[in-house]
């Protein structure tokens, strides 16, 4: 792939792991991805994430969520909404609400990377990176 969408990258890891219901996934670390990672753990959609190695061969990994005896994935679905060449920008007020407020929309903000809750809470509007629900 020529056109290397790291958040992609990382979104389709974690999305076919968790359908595989491994317990956790490694994805290469930026700061992108560790600030993704934080807001799906804040969220509740991921139990936690570590990050191993060192400069540029360090991974986070991700610890999944399941509930229910079938484990049943928290994360039923992850959708890019910007892409690299396709940008997409939403002021605070029109900042999308994911299933009706269940699920969350991670947001790429001037002040950080945030949910869109927190972002509408701040007042501010950003790059709409995901969906996540």
């Amino acid at each position: 792939m020529s056109n290397h969408d790291p958040i992609s990258d990382m979104l389709t890891r974690i999305r076919n792991a968790s359908q595989k219901r491994h317990s956790t996934t490694a994805i290469p670390a930026s700061k992108m991805s560790r600030s993704i990672a934080k807001v799906l753990q804040k969220e509740g959609f991921i139990n936690e994430v570590n990050e191993e190695g060192e400069g540029f061969k360090s991974q986070l990994i991700i610890g999944l969520k399941y509930s229910g005896k079938n484990r049943f994935p928290t994360i039923r679905s992850m959708q890019r909404v910007s892409k690299p060449g396709l940008r997409i920008y939403k002021n605070n007020k029109g900042l999308p609400r994911v299933l009706g407020g269940l699920g969350v929309a991670i947001i790429s903000t001037s002040k950080g990377i945030m949910s869109d809750r927190d972002a509408r809470k701040q007042g501010i509007g950003g790059e709409v990176l995901c969906y996540v629900y």
